[in-house]
């Protein structure tokens, strides 16, 4: 049995991982999905002050409570600022860190800094001109959803805390690369906003060669919502990884 640790990315929630869970628990593993702090059924937290490291904490916290050692951990979209958080903090107590579909920052960069600049001014725009600061969340289409997981996932969706969106993450890549990784290329259709992670990731030089000591690739033929939109392939992959 190996432990599985699932962080949702933006606007989404733990639901939306329900499909994996039940496909890696019928396999024998035991799986957990977070809902960070003001999403999803804790929608009702939302407010300003939510910040980067709050989300950071209710990683870190979800290892510590579930008690969880050797842990693969899955990150989604926005979440890999917090996955590469987890790696830097609690490096011993990670077996694999995946990213799905997700940003792969530099030291001091934030969730926004290789968004567009007019996907950036419009998302901070939103968070100002809303009463909690929040950001909207998109229509699910984007992700490649259509029919009834493409209802489910625009039901399900809430605005997202807009302070995490331009907070920066410093962190030790020497240290984060310690932890073997994996990126799950989305391809089918490729969301624009992880197109400069998939360069980095290709890069020899990134994170000055660190993250290509123990970091992969692996494309999904599938959109941004794999957990959604191809649940028994993605766990299919992360159970390779236990």
């Amino acid at each position: 049995m190996a432990h599985f640790l699932l962080v949702h990315g933006a606007w989404h929630g733990g639901w939306c991982w329900q499909r994996v869970v039940q496909a890696l628990a019928g396999a024998g593993h035991r799986a957990h999905a977070v809902t960070l702090t003001g999403l999803g059924e804790r929608a009702h937290l939302l407010s300003s002050t939510i910040t980067l490291e709050t989300h950071i904490s209710d990683v870190l916290g979800a290892i510590e409570a579930e008690e969880m050692q050797d842990v693969v951990l899955a990150v989604h979209s926005y979440a890999g600022m917090l996955g590469t958080a987890a790696a830097d903090r609690m490096t011993s107590r990670l077996r694999h860190l995946v990213y799905v579909d997700a940003v792969v920052p530099r030291p001091g960069e934030s969730w926004c800094s290789t968004h567009a600049s007019t996907t950036r001014e419009a998302r901070l725009a939103a968070a100002k001109a809303s009463a909690d600061y929040s950001i909207p969340p998109p229509d699910p289409q984007v992700f490649g959803l259509s029919g009834a997981d493409c209802d489910w996932v625009r039901r399900r969706q809430t605005p997202h805390p807009g302070h995490t969106y331009t907070a920066p993450l410093e962190f030790d890549p020497a240290r984060v690369s310690s932890v073997p990784r994996t990126f799950v290329n989305c391809t089918a259709p490729a969301l624009a906003t992880i197109d400069a992670v998939r360069l980095r990731v290709a890069d020899s030089t990134f994170w000055g060669g660190h993250w290509q000591r123990g970091g992969s690739a692996v494309e999904m033929k599938t959109g941004h919502d794999p957990m959604v939109s191809a649940p028994a392939d993605l766990a299919r992959l992360l159970a390779s990884y236990a």
